[in-house]
């Protein structure tokens, strides 16, 4: 089953990203440490497609070295 994207805009919250906004259904993702943003698209109750729950997990695991 997979995730919503709430779930994984509260993972990447809790990672220390933040969210620089975006337009419509679009979220900027930066944190100090990761080069390159994270972009989440779509209303939060939707189910997240298999390659922004890669991104969303790359991004942390650069996030902790």
């Amino acid at each position: 089953m997979p995730k919503k994207i709430r779930e994984l805009i509260s993972e990447l919250e809790k990672a220390g990203f933040v969210n620089r906004g975006g337009k419509g259904s679009h979220r900027n993702f930066v944190h100090p440490t990761v080069m390159k943003p994270v972009v989440i698209s779509g209303q939060l109750g939707a189910d997240a497609l298999k390659y922004q729950e890669t991104a969303v997990k790359a991004a942390i695991e650069e996030s902790k070295k």
